[in-house]
């Protein structure tokens, strides 16, 4: 049973757009929580991978970090590279440029 902030996580991944990335912390500022590992455990629970599409989440570093669908974080980066972002020694080129932040996306 999933609960709320799990259920909002998982909504929340739906509107980060294909080519973008966003940060475990931002989306739980966007959440207006300070539960980030909360929030990057939900985003591993994720049931609906890749549809639902948290591989668009990254560590604040721009590093990829992990990824628990098969394949791990190398299937994070072909998945993410296939929509146009470049990903040099397991870091994100241009982090800036690609970075999504959520400011016209209702909360919860």
């Amino acid at each position: 049973m999933a609960t709320p902030l799990q259920k909002a996580v998982w909504k929340a991944l739906k509107h980060i757009p294909e080519g973008r990335v966003t940060t475990y912390g931002a989306l739980a500022a966007h959440l207006e929580t300070d539960a980030v590992r909360a929030v990057a455990s939900a985003v591993g629970k994720n049931p609906d991978a890749p549809a639902t599409p948290c591989h668009r989440v990254v560590l604040a570093d721009g590093t990829l970090g992990g990824y628990s669908a098969k394949g791990g974080a190398e299937t994070k980066r072909r998945l993410l590279e296939r929509e146009g972002v470049a990903v040099k020694d397991g870091r994100i080129v241009d982090f800036g440029r690609v970075l999504y932040r959520f400011e016209d996306v209702e909360k919860g």
